[in-house]
């Protein structure tokens, strides 16, 4: 592979990641996290544990994903990517919620700000659709790529929602939100259904 094939990859990678993650995080309770914590702590501070928590948890999704992608026909990987996302469409459309437990964990404070939402944000972010979604993108793309889009996008979805939140006192108009993240990852998963019967037959 060239140095220009190289450098198109990671930038494929890196901006489907970035919008797919942004687009998953918009309404999920990692958002409703940072909200949360951004009333009580300094909002860099509250980003720093996110930054933290979401690359790790990432490395940890792309890790899975390319070993995955390396051991599996890449049109059976396509087929089920697709069929994954489409599942991602119904999740989102369901919605998502804080327990009371989760709750009362952004509201408590801890000894460290940045230890409080990091780990917070960590054991939230775990089996999170998010977190599948990085592990289906990582199938296939680049590992890198994917992993630096998938952190940037999360991050830049829940400081919108501290912004919005903070400037505006309310959240994102919730239904809308969850429609449009439904609907493009039903275009998602369509387009991996596709390519996946392309390569299929």
């Amino acid at each position: 592979m060239s140095r220009e094939d190289a450098v198109e990859g990671f930038l494929a990678a890196l901006a489907i990641s970035f919008g797919v993650i942004f687009v998953a995080e918009l309404g999920d309770k990692s958002q409703l996290m940072a909200m949360t914590f951004a009333t009580r702590y300094r909002t860099g501070i509250v980003l720093a544990g996110i930054t933290i928590a979401t690359a790790v948890v990432h490395l940890v999704s792309v890790g899975v994903g390319v070993g995955l992608g390396s051991a599996l026909p890449t049109g059976w990987i396509a087929l089920a990517a697709g069929v994954a996302f489409l599942a991602f469409a119904a999740w989102t459309l369901r919605g998502d919620s804080l327990t009371e437990e989760e709750k009362t964990k952004a509201q408590r404070g801890g000894k460290s700000a940045l230890w409080a939402v990091g780990g917070a944000f960590f054991l939230a972010e775990l089996g999170d659709k998010t977190m599948l979604a990085t592990i289906t993108l990582a199938t296939q793309h680049g590992w890198f790529g994917t992993w630096v889009g998938s952190t940037v996008g999360m991050v830049a979805a829940d400081a919108l929602a501290i912004l919005v939140g903070r400037w505006l006192g309310r959240s994102l108009p919730e239904r809308a939100v969850r429609y449009g993240a439904a609907a493009l990852f039903v275009l998602f998963g369509v387009w991996l259904l596709v390519d996946a019967v392309g390569q299929l037959t």
